[in-house]
């Protein structure tokens, strides 16, 4: 059986490109709930994609499961078009509340995001209704130090938001940015995560999947890499977030790269403590995987989107 066809009719799951983090929308009645809301430049269509499923319901709340741009950046636009309430976890409330933008890993990544405002906070163990099913808030740090995922012991399913992918888990931003203990905050997670009982996880991107003791596997052999060498764990972060700038943009000039890492915190901090290149040879180097991973060639003195 599939992943998808274990899921009840209650649930529906908008599963999005890598831009945007997958949306899990949620009915109960004449009302629906939405897991997290993708990123900035797709908020209308996130919009429409809600609008298009609703089928007459209201959709009453919004709730995250971490704070980064590519999972709240319809926030604001979804509040506009259904009056939702936002819930958030309580660990981000502080950084939502004062939006500051180095928290929430906006201007350390040179990302995006709209303002918006919560009106309430979830907190580990907390428990609420959705799609006629109970879910708990689990906490889960790592890739986002006060991130939840949400479990369903009755139906044995895990949203686990950048937790855990079918292929590993988001970029541990902590531990490259100076963290001395988000890998073992990380390791932690996948430990608590693998005592459940789940058949079907729904992650923050790519399809949901039910391979979970796969996964863990998978996840377990990248918390060990990272763990041996460090310079692999920041030239990993680099090169998915050069991935997703390029994604939002569509094209970067070769001759702005080396600017846009010098002055990008991320990398900035990555590249100081784990690489020690100069900025010259890591835009070659970032290039080069982009290239080799075909998500993005090289034409006219641009740096194109596959």
């Amino acid at each position: 059986m599939s992943a998808s066809a274990r899921l009840p009719s209650t649930l529906q799951i908008f599963e999005r490109g890598w831009l945007s983090a997958n949306n899990v929308l949620l009915f109960d009645g004449d009302e629906a709930t939405l897991v997290d809301s993708g990123y900035l430049t797709h908020a209308a269509q996130t919009v429409q994609l809600v609008a298009g499923s609703l089928d007459g319901r209201r959709l009453a709340r919004l709730i995250n499961t971490h704070s980064h741009s590519d999972h709240i950046g319809g926030n604001a636009s979804l509040k506009r078009a259904f009056g939702c309430a936002i819930t958030v976890p309580e660990g981000m409330a502080r950084a939502v509340a004062e939006w500051d933008e180095d928290a929430l890993l906006l201007s350390i990544g040179a990302q995006s995001g709209e303002r918006f405002r919560f009106d309430a906070t979830l907190g580990a163990g907390a428990r609420f209704l959705a799609g006629e099913l109970e879910w708990e808030a689990l906490a889960v740090p790592g890739h986002d130090m006060d991130a939840l995922a949400y479990y369903n012991p009755d139906r044995r399913i895990l949203i686990s938001g950048d937790a855990l992918w079918r292929d590993g888990f988001g970029i541990l931003f902590a531990e490259v940015m100076g963290s001395d203990d988000a890998l073992t905050q990380a390791r932690g997670t996948l430990e608590a995560i693998g005592r459940l009982s789940v058949d079907v996880v729904i992650p923050g991107h790519g399809a949901p999947f039910s391979e979970f003791d796969d996964a863990l596997e998978r996840a377990f052999a990248r918390i060990r890499a990272f763990e041996a060498d460090g310079a692999r764990m920041a030239r990993n972060a680099i090169r998915a977030c050069i991935t997703f700038k390029l994604l939002e943009v569509r094209s970067m000039r070769l001759e702005d790269l080396p600017v846009h890492l010098a002055q990008t915190p991320l990398y900035r901090v990555a590249n100081a403590r784990f690489l020690g290149l100069d900025y010259d040879a890591l835009a070659t180097w970032v290039v080069g995987e982009l290239e080799r991973a075909g998500v993005a060639r090289r034409e006219g003195g641009l740096l194109l989107a596959a």
